[in-house]
């Protein structure tokens, strides 16, 4: 297990370790979806679908603190009340390529880096 600070994040499963880009700003993250919640965090539930948002199985949760400075990731089930390790799961090759999909544009809007 990789020993991380609190900027970075992995999603059970993942081998990837992502961190919050040190250039990430409140628009930033607006803009790439997230919602600012009553704390001042925010948080990004993103469908991860495979074929169809309206049928997914999982769903992408990423929260970043108020001062920018604190990430989370999950992968959790339609409650959003279990974390799930997709990678481990069978027929999840759509979904993998759509998680992959869903980090890459996260990673071009200036909210994460690998």
């Amino acid at each position: 297990m990789i020993k991380m600070d609190k900027t970075q994040a992995q999603v059970q499963g993942d081998e990837e370790v992502y961190q919050l880009s040190p250039e990430v700003k409140k628009y930033s993250l607006l803009d790439a979806g997230f919602m600012e919640t009553n704390k001042g965090s925010f948080r990004l539930e993103h469908p991860i679908n495979g074929s169809s948002p309206y049928a997914a199985r999982y769903y992408l949760r990423a929260t970043v603190s108020k001062d920018l400075d604190s990430l989370k990731l999950a992968i959790t089930d339609k409650s959003g009340m279990h974390n799930i390790n997709m990678f481990k799961v069978k027929d999840t090759e759509n979904e993998i390529s759509d998680y992959r999909y869903l980090m890459n544009f996260l990673k071009e809007k200036n909210v994460l880096v690998k």
